[in-house]
């Protein structure tokens, strides 16, 4: 099943570029939503499956378990990696033309990596069990659309032309796959996969604060932007409860 919903993310990151090259004019309301499963999927989901996983092992009794600092590892790697990048200069920042090129280059290339890790974090949640990675799976779908449409914004802000912008698109469509192989060759220890599953989490978490939300309200800051965030936590909810 790992594989069939990583193969889903293909066609969502597929959809999301397709959106960017033609209108954006509704992605407000898609973005809102998308960074409410994220938010719902961290709290919900993940954070809990990552604490009854660190109590089987032997660092339960660590005053700050090893998965809280991996938490907040994983918020800092992609923040760190986003500001090296220029991910979230102004569209009006004055780069060179070739300061810009590569700052578009290396945005869509980290999304092409995050999308790599979101393939292996399917592929783990369901080596934990078949409803974490359900869970993890329809957040990967929800957020990928985002992916997608982020990898072609950036690659024809910074100047590229429409095929590579679509070759970047194809690498971080086909990623996930990549990543869902990668995770049957590996079978990590509880601990492992508590520790790694807090770093997802965490990057979970900046992708939703600082990447998506910001983008759902930068040029429409409206009530049923929030409402649809909204809509989502109450989903993810729903998605946990039955699962």
């Amino acid at each position: 099943m790992a594989l069939v919903l990583a193969i889903c993310t293909v066609f969502s990151t597929a959809l999301g570029g397709v959106v960017a090259l033609r209108s954006r004019d509704r992605m407000h309301l898609v973005l809102g939503l998308s960074a409410g499963i994220l938010l719902g999927l961290v709290a919900f989901d993940l954070l809990p499956e990552v604490f009854r996983l660190w109590a089987t092992t032997s660092g339960a009794d660590q005053k700050v378990p090893w998965t809280m600092v991996a938490f907040v590892g994983g918020f800092l790697v992609l923040h760190v990696i986003e500001r090296a990048a220029g991910m979230h200069e102004p569209a009006d920042h004055d780069y060179g033309d070739h300061a810009h090129d590569l700052a578009g280059s290396l945005g869509a290339l980290g999304l092409i990596g995050h999308s790599l890790l979101d393939g292996l974090a399917i592929g783990l949640a369901f080596q934990v069990n078949s409803a974490v990675g359900w869970t993890v799976g329809i957040a990967v779908l929800a957020h990928d659309f985002a992916d997608g449409l982020n990898t072609v914004t950036m690659m024809r802000r910074a100047g590229h032309n429409r095929r590579r912008a679509m070759i970047a698109l194809a690498l971080d469509a086909l990623a996930p796959i990549v990543g869902v192989l990668l995770a049957g060759l590996i079978s990590p220890s509880d601990q492992l996969l508590a520790i790694y599953l807090g770093a997802f989490a965490g990057l979970l978490t900046y992708l939703a604060t600082a990447d998506i939300l910001p983008e759902a309200h930068a040029h429409h800051p409206s009530r049923i932007t929030l409402l649809m965030t909204v809509l989502g936590v109450a989903f993810m909810y729903v998605v946990s409860v039955l699962s």
